[in-house]
């Protein structure tokens, strides 16, 4: 499908390259950015509503405002430069989506072509978890990966290749999510602890 097919029947496909630092032992994996128009930086989970760079703020330097600059958008650099250095590496279940109300939310996208996962871990040959960030792309890995979906805050494992992998399953970053900023982050503070990321 061309990019004016794309438009036409409303399929919005990814805006962004996959952030696969070549040190990565961990792959977040999230649903799908929300529109360019709730950008703060052009990078994953731009929104300012989104709490996912508080999050790491509160556990990696006890600020939840540490990735926030003085102009109060998120800093890509900061954040681009901690993840390089940690491993992380970043990118979403869903590489072409239709959205079926005018927003974000996972419940109101339609996946019209799923990511293909197993291409995103072979090019990260250290990596040994993947986090999924909400249902949507939860179910997408379960699916594609065979994996046993984990409880929120819980820990599955699954094969690809010879790989053995932990599979976290974390509660949404989003604001619509109904749980305290400080209780989302005790669920990943423990990921990054089981992954002796900090």
């Amino acid at each position: 499908m061309t990019v004016n097919e794309n438009l036409l029947s409303g399929v919005e496909c990814h805006p962004l390259e996959p952030f696969l630092p070549e040190n990565a032992v961990l792959l977040m994996l999230g649903s799908f950015p929300p529109q360019k128009k709730r950008w703060s930086m052009d990078f994953f989970y731009p929104n300012l509503q989104n709490d996912m760079w508080r999050i790491f703020g509160l556990i990696f330097f006890g600020d939840k405002e540490h990735f926030l600059s003085p102009e109060k958008v998120f800093d890509k650099a900061r954040i681009v430069s901690f993840l390089q250095e940690k491993g992380i590496a970043l990118y979403d279940t869903a590489s072409c989506v239709r959205r079926l109300q005018d927003n974000a939310s996972d419940k109101f996208l339609e996946v019209v072509t799923p990511t293909d996962i197993g291409l995103l871990l072979q090019q990260l040959p250290a990596c040994r978890a993947v986090v999924t960030t909400g249902q949507k792309a939860t179910d997408v890995l379960c699916e594609q990966m065979e994996a046993k979906e984990p409880t929120v805050g819980g820990e599955s494992t699954f094969y690809f290749r010879d790989r053995k992998l932990s599979l976290f399953r974390m509660p949404s970053s989003s604001r619509a999510y109904p749980l305290k900023l400080e209780k989302k982050a005790e669920y990943y503070r423990l990921m990054f602890r089981r992954l002796s990321l900090l």
